[in-house]
């Protein structure tokens, strides 16, 4: 059996292995090391819970030498605000025996106060794409020791609409350095960055790229709407206690709120709520009472379907399914994460079945639907966006082909023949309007007179 002690680290980075109780590498920490070590570009393909940031902290961290430099020399990007945090403390737990200066940058805070810890020197910096952008822009963080660059869920920082703000970081870099990226799926739009930006980066891959994970449980319930997704939803929380653990995804973040709104009625206290809106300090402070069992779950947007560490998950629920079918893996990879086993539950519209199909697709894999349950109630209440689409419904539907209902009536009176007598509606024309007009002017003269 394969031990870090093959990777003939650093005795400081061993020391923090040691401390932190790890003995065997991941199947992405063993296949990565050798390529980061010979100093080659490298893609590699892995899914979230894999250990994909001590594959890259550990040979950066062996090719470490310190100088006496104040700009970094490794830059690490991630798509979030939480993830930065997240890399920071594992970055933090490996140089705990090491002289390395680790700062954390992320918008939502005061720039000015980031500015100032820039000043104070920096090892290795942790960014998101804008706010490291805006601090190089400003010249304030410099790339000239740059001789390393990670850029972690590359597929999901595409998404989120990054590349001109990855464009523009990549430009201000020297052009020789070592470049790292990991992305969970290799779409067109990745490989298409790849072409522009780097030297055939060397493929390490852990799994086919949109291969699920095969210890988690997959089902699907169809429901009509809304509303009936709520009854669903607290049907399966009342029943089932081995839901203890739970993440349950929405499409955006008025959806969210509204849910857990809708949710604390029954379960008060529960469960915690995440999206863009909330503040950094609320986001991490509901994130770490979740870690620590005082919540059973929080309600959130993609935003935490990528990288964050939160362990044991037991349920993913999509209460919505998203539109693009990476983020149904990314959500569903959040459980049965290393060795553990997990359920991944989803409900889906009429609206939705088009996206569960291409989730399907790029899986290659049949979702199993699940009976609705009798004791659910139907809601027949419907929500904007809900009450939008009936009239289209309603227009679509064929008109009956008997008897005489409204649909057959007016047709009758769209098909009555003019024959010619005076119509009891006849419109004024533009002649007796004139005419009209001329007479009133004709009685204001002689009135005049």
């Amino acid at each position: 059996m394969s031990t870090f002690e093959q990777f003939n680290l650093p005795k400081s980075v061993q020391k923090a292995i040691d401390d932190l109780g790890f003995t065997t590498p991941t199947p992405i920490q063993e296949k990565s090391f050798a390529v980061i070590m010979s100093g080659r570009d490298m893609m590699g393909i892995a899914q979230t819970g894999t250990g994909k940031t001590f594959a890259y902290l550990l040979p950066l961290l062996k090719l470490y030498k310190f100088s006496p430099t104040h700009t970094p020399k490794i830059v690490i990007l991630v798509p979030t605000r939480e993830l930065v945090v997240q890399v920071v403390e594992e970055v933090e737990k490996l140089t705990k025996h090491m002289s390395v200066r680790t700062l954390g940058i992320y918008g939502g805070v005061n720039i000015n106060t980031q500015k100032t810890a820039v000043y104070q020197g920096i090892d290795i910096l942790v960014g998101t794409p804008g706010r490291t952008m805006d601090l190089a822009l400003d010249n304030v963080i410099r790339f000239d020791e740059t001789s390393k660059l990670v850029i972690d869920e590359f597929d999901e920082m595409l998404n989120l609409g990054f590349r001109v703000q990855l464009t523009a970081i990549l430009a201000m870099m020297r052009p020789k350095r070592q470049n790292i990226l990991f992305s969970a799926t290799m779409t067109d739009e990745v490989d298409a960055v790849l072409n522009d930006f780097f030297d055939f980066p060397e493929e390490v891959s852990l799994a086919a790229s949109g291969t699920p994970l095969e210890n988690i449980k997959q089902i699907t319930y169809e429901v009509p709407n809304f509303n009936t997704k709520i009854n669903l939803l607290k049907h399966l929380l009342s029943k089932n206690e081995d839901m203890s653990r739970v993440l349950i995804f929405v499409n955006n973040k008025k959806i969210s709120d509204m849910l857990h709104e809708s949710i604390d009625e029954d379960f008060e206290g529960q469960f915690g709520v995440i999206h863009s809106n909330k503040s950094q300090n609320y986001r991490l402070s509901t994130m770490a009472s979740f870690q620590e069992g005082n919540l059973r779950g929080i309600i959130t947007t993609d935003i935490m379907a990528r990288g964050l560490d939160i362990s044991d998950i037991t349920h993913v629920i999509n209460f919505e399914i998203p539109e693009y079918p990476e983020l149904y893996m990314h959500r569903i990879g959040r459980t049965g994460r290393a060795d553990a086993t997990g359920t991944a539950i989803s409900f889906f519209t009429p609206r939705e079945e088009e996206f569960k199909m291409e989730a399907e697709v790029l899986m290659n894999r049949e979702l199993a639907i699940e009976p609705f349950p009798e004791e659910v109630e139907i809601s027949i209440k419907l929500i904007g966006p809900e009450k939008d689409k009936q009239p289209i419904k309603f227009l679509m539907k064929k008109p009956k082909l008997d008897g005489d209902g409204a649909f057959h009536d007016k047709a009758k009176k769209n098909k009555k023949v003019n024959l010619g007598g005076p119509s009891k509606t006849k419109k004024k024309t533009h002649g007796s309007v004139n005419r009209n007009m001329l007479k009133t002017r004709d009685k204001k003269r002689k009135d005049k007179k």
